[in-house]
């Protein structure tokens, strides 16, 4: 005889019949909820299907990054240089990361969502871009590495309240199922905002300003580290942490960014 849970059941209805009504009216509350308040799009804010999505319009917009890209920067090449191809500036200027891959290119729309994430407190956008990113960086995501997100100062991450760069690793983390060292970099001294600062500039600005402490160490000794990122420029801010995490015991590292800028003609 099939035993009831006291604890869901009652006198009139079996238990599976009370799971059933439950599931049921999750299910309408959820179709209300959606009636009333229906998604929008993440970037124009016009009524879209699902939720945590980009209208057709914007899709459309959005200038993703495929190969054929430079194997070690991802900047992408206007016609296929066959496997392994270098761009001329990953061999004149190699950068102490291993590999970077980018979602698509830093204007339009992609622009958009990573400046709502970053500067309007639109957190709700960080599943999205990390969902994308995931499926981006799926190469570099493999079992035996670890989720870092570039750090903000203390300062910083007091009146922004979230480091974007941290939900975006989070997020990777959840669909991707690698461990997330939130705290293993650290950004130990302020810095100026990048922006408008020329490469030189640039470099000098975050030079020194990141460190793996002993804490972190034990937390990435002889890993590989995927550095998580928004958005890459100049790559200034992601040597200058890659180098701090290579000093603190990295075995190598890999870096990932929704949003990268390239040439004038969106190749490199």
């Amino acid at each position: 005889m099939e035993q009831i849970d006291t604890q869901e059941a009652s006198p009139v209805f079996p238990a599976r019949v009370l799971r059933g009504a439950r599931a049921l009216l999750r299910r309408s509350g959820g179709r209300l909820i959606d009636g009333l308040l229906p998604p929008l799009c993440l970037a124009c804010r016009r009524p879209v299907a699902d939720a945590d999505a980009l209208c057709v319009a914007c899709w459309s917009d959005l200038a993703l990054i495929e190969r054929p890209y430079c194997e070690r920067l991802g900047t992408p090449f206007a016609y296929d240089l066959g496997p392994g191809a270098l761009s001329a500036e990953a061999i004149a200027h190699p950068p102490p990361f291993a590999r970077a891959r980018a979602v698509a290119l830093y204007k339009g729309v992609a622009r958009d969502l990573v400046h709502g994430l970053k500067y309007r407190d639109r957190q709700e956008m960080a599943t999205f871009l990390a969902r994308m990113m995931a499926r981006a960086g799926a190469e570099l995501l493999t079992d035996d590495a670890v989720l870092v997100p570039v750090p903000l100062y203390y300062w910083r991450l007091w009146r922004r309240r979230f480091n974007q760069s941290a939900l975006l690793a989070t997020g990777i983390g959840k669909a991707s199922g690698l461990p997330v060292e939130l705290s293993a970099l650290k950004r130990i001294r302020a810095t100026r905002q990048q922006v408008g600062l020329s490469q030189r500039e640039r470099e000098r600005n975050v030079q020194g300003a990141f460190r793996v402490d002993q804490d972190g160490r034990s937390r990435i000794a002889g890993r590989r580290v995927v550095l998580i990122d928004d958005v890459l420029t100049t790559g200034a801010t992601a040597q200058a942490c890659t180098r701090a995490l290579l000093r603190g015991g990295a075995a190598s590292v890999d870096l990932l960014v929704f949003a990268r800028v390239v040439g004038d003609d969106g190749t490199d």
